[in-house]
């Protein structure tokens, strides 16, 4: 098989594509999970308890400063030494979720504090209770003001994504080493792959913004 011939690309497509699947997959079930974690991570660390501040602070902190293989393997193969397996896909959104949500609570965090605290006074003015000032006055703005830097996250922990194929999860990354393997065309395989992960990052950035704007309103990039 030589470097100009491009019948191995047909005969990899089915792989290539299950590759895709699974990273596509990962990414949006840790979007929705990081999502959520991120929102109340960023709420603790702005909390009038001492205690849930140090917590979340020490949570960000442990994870935005320690590599994501490592969590990834801690997950993986430190977890069952405490009695907890996981299966590789699920210790691969498992770690990726605590990853994303770690740098996510900082983020949504410069959102909430740039949100003027008139917004909050207001709210207690109408007798709203906290939870309703927060959920629906002051964390809408602050989406609103940190939503490109939140995609921009997410595109990054997609990408980061391919870490996983050292566990064997199936991802594209992991179809690749396969497929190169096996044909010998390094070059070719991951020249491809990389114009895949550019197509599904500029795809994951359009996607999300047309999920911002339709809940966040116009105005969302």
């Amino acid at each position: 098989m030589t470097g100009l011939d491009v019948g191995w690309i047909a005969a990899s497509a089915v792989a290539l594509a299950n590759g895709v699947v699974t990273t596509v997959w990962l990414i949006a079930v840790t979007i929705l999970f990081g999502g959520v974690l991120s929102v109340a991570g960023a709420a603790a660390r702005r909390s009038g308890l001492p205690w849930c501040r140090a917590t979340a602070s020490g949570y960000v902190e442990l994870i935005r400063n320690t590599p994501f293989i490592v969590q990834l393997f801690f997950v993986f193969f430190g977890l069952p030494s405490l009695g907890v397996h996981l299966t590789a896909t699920v210790a691969a959104i498992l770690a990726m979720t605590i990853n994303v949500s770690a740098y996510g609570t900082e983020i949504v965090r410069a959102g909430l504090d740039a949100v003027a605290p008139g917004q909050r006074e207001a709210g207690r003015a109408l007798g709203l209770h906290n939870l309703t000032i927060f959920v629906c006055i002051v964390l809408p703005q602050a989406l609103r003001t940190v939503f490109p830097a939140l995609v921009s996250q997410m595109v990054i922990t997609m990408l980061d994504s391919a870490v996983v194929s050292q566990i064997a999860v199936r991802d594209l990354t992991y179809e690749a080493d396969l497929i190169q393997a096996h044909t010998f065309l390094s070059f070719q395989t991951y020249a491809l792959v990389t114009a895949i992960y550019l197509g599904l990052s500029i795809l994951l950035r359009r996607v999300l913004g047309l999920a911002g704007r339709a809940v966040l309103g116009p105005g969302i990039s």
